[in-house]
């Protein structure tokens, strides 16, 4: 028997509700036991997430069972009697695509979407696996192009007798995605999985991929998965001798925006007055001014006589041979280097002053000081300069700081081992450091990518792509107004509505999609939704749902361990996925703490817990 015949014994039940992309379907009589047998195999019925076929002349609709209920259920919902004889079942399919069957090539014509809609009183079968194999293979060798493959094998379909599933990543990536899952359902796994996958693709025959993946790491899991094929960046090791503690990350301060060093310097618990806010911006137009040349440096104390040419005394005034237009087209927000000495000594000898005869500055009282907010801008400042977590962001510039060049190069640019393996993952650990530093950190990275890209040509472009993937996301782009995420909500925001032109793509990784930013979660156009247990997430992720496949959410409380609803642009098709297993060495550091095995160990000593104690006061 062919492929896609007309199989009675694969026949479940008939058509009784059309409804755009929606049908209903009774099923027959003589389903018992909610199984069909069929050449030895046996085959469940209403499985969620299950394909099922529908015949119509040469021309093939499939759909995907989303629910069963019994009629009785339907109709004491609605309020209705129910009759002695309401003992049917209906079984609920969203169908989303078409297909026709070349029997002499054996080929499937395989077409997504639905333009032929069935009829009540049509029959509904299911599919055998060889058909559902065929239909998986179909789909997926329509994106093919050529010799080039941007085809992904990273899991397997379920139900398909272990067909490899595999990823469009010019579409996932090119149009973002995002891979959420409940704790303990195999996310961390997953987004690894991904990776060594990527890592492991050759699209051409012959030619080696290199792929340029930067992944900001909250809780230092990644490190371990990746050997030799990373770099591990870590912003602050409170221990000082964490195995592969990787290498120390060098962002400076001077690559921030205005916004973003101003949310650092004035804090989410300060009161944010427009004073304030003018007092940094003007400290750091000054600085970057004098960075460039443009502007002499702030004075370093007291008593000094200003211009009397009009201007305040913390103007900007043009060096000899330096136009005053120059000053007025200045951009404050590119990423130039500057001193924070020189920041400092703005706000405290250029505006925190006030003239006296002969236009000779003087201090401001402690009082105007701490009334005008100076006093807890420097304060905070000289908090930020001793605070060993972020050493590596404000450590004065000199000749040893890295130039912008050095500081792209390091998240983007080719590296390798001393074995001269290729080292393609960035990973960014900032583990230990706190939110209001973690904000800003994000934002900086997330803008200076986008600008970097901004900035290059369509040919350079095409050879560069960059994959920004953002782990535990709802920490950084939170569904919520707080001030310590509001710049990284704007440039990862960013990313999402624009990077698509300028080649950088963004992964969204997180396990409550509830909590991520509506505008940067909708930009997704690939998902990979592993177990959620959570109710208000489920809803969430079925408001974006790609192909009208809402409804398979309901299969996401009962998924496996590593199983996974695949949908969007980079799918083929929408299908339920097992994802590949890795061995443990190639697995994230993300193990749940075993209680049972640790509470029959010895107690830690007291010198032991002393230890520890030194660790946290060093």
């Amino acid at each position: 028997m062919n492929d896609f015949d007309f199989i009675p014994d694969l026949k479940i039940g008939h058509i009784v509700e059309v409804s755009g992309t929606s049908i209903r379907v009774e099923l027959s009589g003589d389903v018992t036991e909610l199984t069909r047998t069929h050449e030895g195999r046996v085959y469940p019925i209403g499985q969620i997430g299950s394909m099922v076929k529908v015949h119509f002349g040469r021309r093939l609709i499939f759909g995907f069972v989303t629910l069963l209920r019994m009629r009785s259920e339907e109709l004491e919902e609605s309020g209705k009697p129910v009759p002695p004889d309401a003992d049917q079942r209906i079984m609920e399919v969203e169908l989303f695509a078409e297909g026709v069957w070349n029997v002499a090539k054996e080929t499937l014509t395989f077409i997504r979407g639905v333009t032929t809609y069935p009829l009540p009183r049509q029959s509904v079968h299911l599919l055998t696996r060889e058909e559902t194999s065929i239909i998986y293979s179909a789909a997926e060798g329509q994106q093919k192009e050529g010799e080039y493959s941007p085809l992904v094998p990273f899991a397997h379909y379920v139900g398909s007798d272990n067909a490899v599933c595999s990823a469009n990543i010019d579409k996932m990536l090119g149009m973002h995605c995002a891979i959420l899952g409940s704790t303990g359902a195999g996310k961390s796994g997953a987004v690894a999985a991904f990776l060594h996958s990527l890592l492991e693709h050759a699209p051409e025959p012959g030619k080696v991929s290199h792929p340029r993946i930067l992944i900001i790491d909250p809780h230092g899991e990644y490190g371990s998965a990746f050997d030799n094929n990373s770099i591990v960046y870590r912003a602050y090791d409170p221990l000082g001798n964490e195995d592969g503690a990787g290498c120390p990350i060098r962002l400076p301060y001077w690559l921030m925006s205005s916004d973003e060093f101003r949310l650092l310097a004035i804090g989410k618990t300060e009161h944010e007055a427009t004073s304030q806010n003018n007092i940094i911006y003007k400290a750091l137009t000054h600085a970057r001014m004098v960075g460039a040349g443009l502007v002499e440096e702030a004075p370093k104390e007291y008593d000094v006589v200003i211009p009397d040419d009009g201007l305040d005394a913390d103007a900007p005034r043009p060096r000899e041979g330096v136009s005053q237009a120059q000053i007025a087209e200045f951009d404050t927000d590119k990423p130039r280097p500057f001193s924070l000495e020189e920041l400092v000594n703005h706000i405290k000898y250029a505006q925190g002053v006030n003239l006296i005869a002969a236009r000779k500055t003087r201090a401001k009282s402690a009082t105007d000081l701490s009334k005008e907010g100076f006093r807890s801008i420097l304060d905070k400042l000289t908090v930020l300069r001793r605070d060993p977590r972020i050493r590596f962001m404000m450590e004065e510039r000199d000749d040893n700081n890295p130039s912008l060049q050095k500081v792209i190069a390091q998240l983007v640019g080719q590296q390798k081992d001393a074995d001269g393996i290729d080292q393609d993952l960035r990973i960014l650990d900032v583990s230990g450091l706190p939110n209001e530093v973690a904000g800003p950190l994000t934002a900086m990275l997330a803008r200076l990518l986008f600008q970097y890209k901004v900035y290059q040509s369509s040919d350079e472009r095409k050879r560069d792509p960059v994959v920004l993937v953002c782990e535990e996301a709802h920490r950084y782009v939170p569904d919520r107004g707080d001030a310590e995420y509001a710049a990284a909500q704007t440039a990862i925001r960013r990313i999402a509505r624009e990077g698509r032109k300028y080649g950088i793509g963004l992964m969204l990784v997180s396990q409550r999609p509830a909590d991520i930013e509506s505008t940067v979660i909708s930009q997704c156009g690939t998902w990979l939704v592993l177990r959620l247990t959570n109710s208000a997430d489920q809803q969430h992720v079925s408001r974006f749902l790609p192909d009208g496949l809402s409804g398979m959410t309901k299969a996401l409380p009962n998924l496996a361990q590593q199983e996974a609803i695949f949908v969007g642009e980079g799918a083929s098709m929408p299908a339920r996925v097992r994802i590949r297993d890795l061995p443990k060495n190639k697995l994230p550091k993300s193990e749940t703490a075993k209680f049972a095995e640790g509470w029959v160990l010895n107690r830690l000593s007291e010198d032991e817990i002393g230890v520890v104690a030194a660790r946290m006061a060093s």
